[in-house]
């Protein structure tokens, strides 16, 4: 893995040991990036399931001025912490470890909010638009906040969740990325459906 564009293009990026964690791969990431970006002036970036915050490195990479990277995992923040040092990308990062829940309660205390969030949970959960609506409800999104929730190929999540809607749906092998907006800017079409 590494940084595909940007300030730290070519930067190598490390793994978390062992199988727990599954890294979003360069393809998938190219694909992501050109469809929300592909480069940013300014912002600030949740990377909420960060593992190896890889997607989160790129945001920063690519223009975001700020990130907070989350995981549950001791070896993924100690891997996103090893990456961002790689990346050269510390002073613009915050990494805690901690729950999704309990993360999202704490920058609600602090105030915080985003215009991008990566969300990448374990195939397992198929709680996205749980944790889309309940960042709403908290007044963690921006206005126009770009979700960009990876998940299970076989699970598909609803094209409108309440304050939400899906710019675009696309399929990467047993890998889909459902990409939201949040609020005003909620109709607006990037086209459906693309697939490889």
């Amino acid at each position: 893995m590494r940084v595909v564009s940007g300030t730290a293009k070519g930067r190598p990026l490390k793994s978390v040991p062992g199988t727990g964690t599954r890294p979003t791969t360069d393809k998938v990431k190219e694909a992501i990036f050109s469809m929300i970006g592909p480069y940013f002036d300014g912002g600030a970036v949740l990377d909420l399931f960060a593992g190896t915050g890889g997607l989160g490195i790129e945001a920063l990479s690519r223009g975001m001025d700020s990130a907070v990277f989350i995981d549950m995992e001791p070896k993924a923040i100690d891997t996103v912490r090893e990456n961002l040092k790689a990346a050269r990308l510390e002073d613009k990062s915050e990494v805690y470890r901690n729950d999704a829940n309990k993360a999202l309660a704490a920058l609600e205390k602090r105030g915080r909010s985003f215009d991008l969030v990566f969300l990448d949970p374990p195939y397992r959960h198929k709680f996205g638009d749980e944790l889309m609506s309940i960042m709403a409800g908290k007044g963690l999104l921006r206005q126009d906040a770009v979700i960009v929730l990876e998940h299970e190929s076989g699970h598909e999540y609803p094209e409108h969740i309440p304050g939400f809607s899906r710019l675009r749906y696309a399929l990467y092998g047993e890998t889909a990325v459902s990409i939201y907006c949040y609020g005003s800017g909620s109709e607006t079409d990037m086209g459906e459906g693309a697939q490889e």
